[in-house]
């Protein structure tokens, strides 16, 4: 299989992809053809279906797994695919796998250390609160292993969530350390469950979409949500313990105009925005340098760092 990442203008391909996105359109001269965004595990690329109407088109839609064949072409600058012929595959055809980013780190691994970093809070109800998502919720431990952390900015993989929230834990881990005035029970707790609400505003891959409870409310208040509905469920669980623990969780971008209900009223809810910052933020930069791994020059403006960027060098 050609991955996405490897076309160059001129190339051919005659190979199945993820048709990510399907829309109808005008040229400008009145006449009708397709918008198509295919996907792979490396990632997305527009193509045109310049001919819908041509009898090598099959009837696909979008999240059809189809053969393309097609030219890559350079359209200003960026690659497209010119697309002649297209028929809809069945399963056992292909490979999931292949068509959806993976994270490069081991999920069970990461699930167990996870696992591990719970077994060692201290506090009796924080802990029930952690297993009774983490290790008596099959179903959402299924879901949160195999979820994404955001839809494009950063861990947009699978296990993407799982990678970001353990991160995040391990920083606040170091946190403790480094500033024995935090409850490390509090904030490691916090920093495990302020993201849960993505496993519901953002659909399955190879969706990876917000949902419509997502696009309404948001992760940040259901995850608060979701924290409450297990804590009524843990007998005689201190109202200010969870009031805490929801306070970081809303607290946890930091400033209103980042989307945060609440800014850190509490240590630990300051510390936990660092830490998913922190992450979020060099995770971001990691993908930008390895999405430009052959450029040795300056990337351009980015918008999120508000500046040009660069790969750093030591000669």
């Amino acid at each position: 299989m050609k991955y996405i990442k490897d076309f160059k203008e001129g190339d051919r391909i005659f190979d199945i992809y993820l048709c990510k996105h399907k829309q109808p359109a005008v040229t400008k001269n009145g006449k009708a053809y397709e918008n198509v965004i295919l996907q792979d595990k490396t990632g997305t690329i527009d193509a045109k279906v310049w001919e819908p109407n041509n009898p090598g088109i099959g009837d696909y839609d979008t999240m059809d797994y189809i053969e393309v064949y097609g030219d890559v072409t350079n359209f200003l600058g960026t690659l497209q695919v010119s697309v002649k012929r297209i028929r809809v595959c069945r399963e056992g055809e292909y490979n999931a796998a292949d068509y959806l980013p993976v994270s490069s780190k081991n999920i069970d691994e990461m699930y167990k250390e996870l696992v591990s970093l719970i077994r060692s809070i201290q506090n009796s109800y924080l802990r029930q609160l952690l297993e009774a998502f983490f290790v008596e919720d099959s179903d959402f431990v299924k879901v949160f292993c195999n979820s994404s952390a955001a839809k494009t900015v950063h861990h947009g993989f699978v296990g993407g969530l799982l990678e970001h929230t353990l991160s995040v834990t391990k920083l606040c881990d170091y946190y403790c350390s480094a500033y024995p005035i935090l409850k490390r029970d509090l904030l490691l707790t916090a920093a495990m469950c302020h993201d849960i609400g993505k496993t519901r505003e953002i659909s399955a891959f190879p969706a990876n979409d917000y949902t419509d409870e997502g696009q309404l409310l948001g992760h940040i208040v259901m995850g608060a949500q979701m924290v409450a509905g297990k804590a009524a469920k843990i007998k005689d669980f201190p109202d200010s313990l969870l009031t805490q623990v929801e306070h970081c969780i809303l607290a946890h971008h930091g400033k209103y105009e980042y989307g945060s209900p609440k800014v850190p009223a509490i240590i630990e809810a300051l510390a936990l925005n660092y830490a998913d910052d922190t992450d979020a933020k060099l995770e971001t930069f990691k993908e930008i340098l390895e999405n430009n791994a052959d450029n040795a020059g300056w990337f351009g403006y980015n918008r999120l760092f508000d500046s040009n960027l660069r790969a750093s060098r030591l000669q």
